[in-house]
């Protein structure tokens, strides 16, 4: 393998890490109540389409109110592509850009020099992934803690209807675009990848593998770290434990067991809700994918949460590990497969491509098989995982 065969693994694991590390930390939180939210990759769905949908439609008004001004402006004898936002809340809202685009107005269309600020963008997709997912923890919560509904075929159900309502609203808002792949939120997208200035290529080699992602990587890291101490070094997140271990024991001794569950399941969606605003946003560049993918990575984010034995700071290095074993099919070494199909029969090289896809899931299984012969207290999931409370039975 060349050096910049290596590179090119390492970052695609990386980034590829940090969207299912975001759901592994929302999940652990979540299940840390004592809640078992199977509704995660519906989550995700949710995150991801409230914050392409809301840049979107933003987007979409900031550009008719430039056309409005160009018309204007245009009116007045000038030309379209001189004309530059001067006070208002339209200079807020735009930035120059080195191509020109165009932008519709209701009697012509205009090339002009700006564009929607994609900082700006960040903000709000931020804002709509939280309230999105958080909304989707909501339901959950309410099916499960105040109506004592089965938390399995809860969880599933969000998944389910997670997944309908993003594409649902992903295909509309590809017609509204254009048509299929038209959609693209390409200056928010930007601004989340970028990447923080003279640190990303200090170092070199080093810089590339390490440095040379987006801002909101960095972000992610730091709220696994956050959740890490927020569960093992504060009074609230020691309630937590007590909740999801023993909620009839943490409810006698006057913590509020409904509150701590809402509250973490919500919490915890709207963590996992960022993985899917990352996924649109940062890993397929500010547009839509009806493939499936986000699904498949929601339950890759359920599965991290075992192989990390429900530890939030283990989800950093675990994420990575998954990353490297999901895409090891394109990198493994020809010599390495040869040898692998010769032991298992396989007749062409490219069929062990769904082995290597196995892995995760794999090494996940192994993990929570030495888990389980191991037996320490602290690598077990909440003694109450997945069973509702009910007061009455104290």
């Amino acid at each position: 393998m060349t050096l910049a065969s290596f590179i090119s693994w390492f970052t695609g694991a990386f980034v590829f890490g940090i969207v299912i590390m975001l759901g592994c930390v929302g999940e652990t939180l979540t299940e840390k109540s004592g809640n078992l939210n199977l509704g995660v990759p519906g989550i995700m769905y949710l995150g991801g389409i409230s914050s392409l949908s809301a840049v979107f439609m933003t987007q979409l008004r900031v550009r008719e109110m430039i056309a409005e001004a160009a018309a204007v402006f245009v009116e007045a004898g000038n030309r379209a592509q001189e004309w530059v936002p001067e006070t208002g809340l339209l200079k807020f809202l735009t930035q120059p850009v080195t191509s020109a685009i165009t932008v519709k107005g209701a009697e012509a269309s205009y090339r002009v020099f700006f564009d929607f600020n994609g900082w700006i963008g960040v903000v709000i997709a931020i804002v709509a992934a939280l309230i999105g997912a958080a909304f989707g923890g909501l339901i959950y919560s309410f099916l499960t803690v105040t109506l004592r509904a089965n938390q399995n075929v809860t969880g599933l159900t969000l998944t389910i209807f997670g997944s309908g309502v993003a594409n649902f609203f992903g295909g509309s808002l590809n017609k509204l675009a254009g048509g299929v792949g038209q959609i693209s939120v390409a200056t928010t997208s930007t601004a989340f990848r970028t990447s923080f200035p003279w640190i990303s290529t200090a170092f070199g080699k080093v810089s590339e593998l390490l440095f040379n992602y987006g801002f909101f990587s960095y972000i992610a890291i730091v709220i696994a770290i956050i959740a890490h101490i927020y569960l093992n070094k504060t009074r609230h997140g020691l309630n937590l434990r007590a909740v999801g271990e023993n909620p009839a024991t943490a409810d006698a001794a006057g913590i509020n067991v409904t509150k701590y569950k809402y509250l973490a399941t919500c919490i915890g969606a709207a963590i996992s809700g960022l993985g899917g605003l990352y996924f649109v946003m940062d890993y397929i560049k500010g547009t839509w994918a009806n493939d499936g993918s986000i699904e498949s990575l929601g339950w890759l984010a359920v599965a991290l949460v075992i192989f990390t034995k429900w530890k939030p700071i283990n989800a950093i290095w675990g994420a990575f590990v998954f990353g490297l074993c999901y895409w090891v099919y394109l990198y493994m070494p020809q010599g390495v497969s040869e040898i692998l199909a010769e032991l298992f029969g396989v007749q062409k090289i490219s069929h062990l491509q769904s082995l290597y896809k196995m892995l995760p899931y794999i090494v996940t299984i192994i993990v929570l098989i030495i888990t389980s012969l191991r037996k320490k207290r602290e690598n077990q999931p909440p003694q109450s995982l997945g069973l509702s409370y009910f007061r009455e039975d104290r």
